[in-house]
């Protein structure tokens, strides 16, 4: 597989987003041993950077995580998120990036997924209650202390960036970014600047972009705890306008002699070699296809297409996740 530069960390240019396997979606946490599979044949296939979160569970994807990885450390470039449980006493789902937390943190990281550093650590929301200087200036002693290689933000906003990086080095930003979630395309020009490259989580829509949910009966069979079954495109009258889309890209894929899913992970890919997905999945069969997106070329006048698609109807989270979010 080529790789791609996140400032100075050379990673695969398809990543592995873990969370999936335990968290949010149908079926997650059920299989375990197929989760630790598609890890495995992630990296036989050349996927070096995987990514997960205390958050997810909380805590038991990164055990997860650590557990596929024995044996296999020094293949990956390891990265985890923190700041969406606080350890000083309010728990999982509430942001907090102050330097005790942080602390806190780091050290339930390492001990779970089993590794003595972290080679790629997140703030993974903005903490309005901490300034994000206060956040780098503990995240920086982390780096001293070579407990972690490199520093990224996700789903900051440009100050937030130009400030973090003021006092420390940047590596990644971490944000939702695909052929319906567009708005990183104001924040590129901002992180080519400074050097920061960018990382998209939900490259294939939530798995809506694969067209593998074509009726609101698929959307109804959904546990109750996958959260699209209450997502704002998923839902209503947007789901219907929203496949629209989901069959655009299916027909530039029979183009292309590749799978809904493989375009628009080279859409993304074509933006440039500092921009890496990390879709997720729990499949050995998805990941096998995902990676594969690595060999679609697409045509200039199908990327056109892509890029003129309409953009979705609804938000790209809830009312409540986008209070976290900056923009």
């Amino acid at each position: 597989m080529r790789h791609a530069n996140l400032g100075e960390l050379a990673v695969s240019r398809i990543g592995l987003g873990a969370m999936g396997m335990s968290h949010g979606f149908t079926g997650a946490g059920t299989d375990d041993a197929e989760s630790i599979r598609t890890i495995h044949r992630a990296l036989d296939l050349g996927v070096t950077l995987i990514d997960t979160a205390e958050i997810y569970g909380p805590y038991v994807n990164e055990e997860l995580v650590g557990q596929a990885l024995k044996g296999r450390r020094d293949e990956v470039v390891l990265a985890t998120k923190f700041g969406m449980v606080s350890h000083r006493g309010a728990g999982p789902g509430n942001p907090d990036s102050s330097p005790d937390n942080i602390r806190a943190a780091v050290e339930g990281s390492l001990r779970r997924l089993g590794t003595d550093r972290i080679d790629l650590y997140y703030q993974h929301r903005v903490d309005p209650q901490t300034p994000i200087e206060d956040t780098m200036g503990a995240l920086s002693e982390l780096v001293e202390q070579g407990k972690v290689r490199y520093l990224g933000l996700s789903e900051a906003w440009i100050d937030t960036v130009r400030r973090a990086h003021a006092v420390h080095p940047v590596t990644a930003l971490q944000s939702e970014y695909s052929l319906w979630t567009r708005d990183q395309d104001e924040m590129l020009p901002v992180l080519r600047e400074l050097g920061i490259g960018l990382v998209a989580y939900s490259p294939l829509g939530r798995g809506f972009l694969t067209g593998a949910l074509r009726t609101p009966a698929d959307i109804e069979a959904l546990d109750d705890s996958d959260f699209r079954k209450f997502h704002p495109r998923f839902t209503g009258e947007n789901f219907a306008r929203n496949r629209r889309i989901a069959d655009e890209v299916r027909a530039v894929a029979d183009q292309a002699g590749a799978t809904s899913a493989q375009v628009a992970l080279a859409w993304v890919l074509a933006k440039g070699d500092d921009v890496v997905p990390i879709p997720g999945t729990k499949r050995v069969s998805r990941v096998e296809e995902n990676v594969g997106a690595d060999g679609v070329e697409l045509t200039a006048e199908q990327i056109e297409t892509l890029d003129n698609l309409p953009l979705p109807e609804g938000g790209h989270h809830t009312e409540a996740q986008m209070a976290l979010i900056e923009r």
